[in-house]
């Protein structure tokens, strides 16, 4: 994080409705939070959670229902258009750019929105896509690029106007490894090089432990949890218990009953009839307990072990289930 205490993004009471047929569905209820100048900050949360509507309304493209907002202390609903000033944003699931035309116009074209003079831009584009490893695509369609490559333009297209402020929206989603660590790599030289702020909405755990310095985790609107991640993983306690169990059951919600659970996530193989689960506990005897009440229900222990844990714990510890368990409740 910069030395540079400002507080760059500033988000307070925010909430958010959207109008349907029966009853509003509230995107956000109540958020507050601060980004500060250099951060890197992460929106952890499920599907549905509220992350995009948040970066939407901080980028001037949704106006809040409630509360207030502000970007470099310009106003997102009274002053739009200085925040669009000190902004970009790049979204992963967006169309990014102009398929018949080269990646390098596409960044041109976009720079010029910006009213950028022409040797500025040109210098731009060449050193964003000297950083991003795109400078020997530049030239082709944008159509022809593959889907790391496009992705690597529409995150140069987020820096190009210089902006203090960089709004992603799961920007390596559907990317291969080692592009998605490429793209990782870029961002957090950005932040401590540049001093810039950049604000990361993704549902992946271990992209926000690789390069935020804080996070925040989400659920139905509110948030939940906020902190560096270390501190958060640190706030559990004891270990996770990963079990191997078979045969696999319709349901694990007995874990509910077991003192000292915090709650679950779970896979299955259903080739090997075999469940994979991973639990918060408070305690060793917690853990033990939960081992006891596996073989109580009929079922055998496969193989079982401990292992540090993740941001997803944190989240099963809050809410009684992991992201993929509360997105298939389809609540939120």
């Amino acid at each position: 994080m910069s030395s540079d205490s400002q507080v760059s993004v500033e988000v307070e009471g925010l909430r958010r409705e959207f109008k349907t047929k029966t009853e509003p569905v509230v995107a956000l209820d109540g958020v507050s939070l601060q980004v500060k100048a250099g951060e890197v900050f992460g929106v952890l949360g499920p599907n549905g959670a509220g992350k995009t509507t948040m970066i939407r309304i901080l980028s001037t493209l949704l106006l809040p229902t409630a509360g207030k907002a502000s970007v470099m202390g310009f106003d997102v609903s009274t002053e739009p258009e200085k925040v669009r000033h000190v902004i970009n944003m790049a979204s992963g699931a967006e169309k990014a750019g102009y398929d018949f035309i080269s990646a390098k116009k596409n960044l041109w074209f976009f720079s010029q929105l910006y009213g950028m003079a022409p040797e500025v831009a040109e210098a731009r584009i060449s050193e964003l896509s000297e950083m991003l490893g795109l400078t020997k695509y530049l030239d082709r369609k944008f159509y022809a690029l593959s889907t790391g490559y496009r992705q690597r333009a529409t995150i140069a297209r987020a820096f190009i106007n210089d902006p203090k402020v960089v709004f992603l929206d799961e920007p390596t989603i559907g990317l291969d490894v080692m592009t998605a660590r490429s793209i990782r790599e870029f961002l957090q030289r950005e932040a401590k090089r540049n001093g810039r702020t950049i604000m990361l909405a993704t549902h992946n755990m271990a992209e926000v432990e690789a390069i935020c310095d804080r996070v925040a985790i989400i659920d139905k609107g509110k948030i939940i949890a906020a902190g560096t991640p270390e501190s958060l993983k640190r706030s559990l306690g004891a270990p996770a218990l990963v079990m191997e169990v078979s045969p696999s059951p319709k349901s694990f919600d007995f874990f509910t009953e077991v003192p000292g659970v915090k709650g679950f996530t779970s896979t299955t193989d259903e080739e090997r009839d075999v469940s994979t689960l991973q639990l918060v506990v408070d305690s060793d005897a917690a853990a033990a307990a939960a081992s006891k009440r596996v073989g109580d229900e009929g079922l055998k222990i496969v193989a079982s072990w401990r292992k540090a844990a993740t941001l997803e714990e944190v989240f099963v510890a809050l809410v009684g289930r992991g992201f993929k368990e509360r997105e298939e409740q389809g609540g939120d």
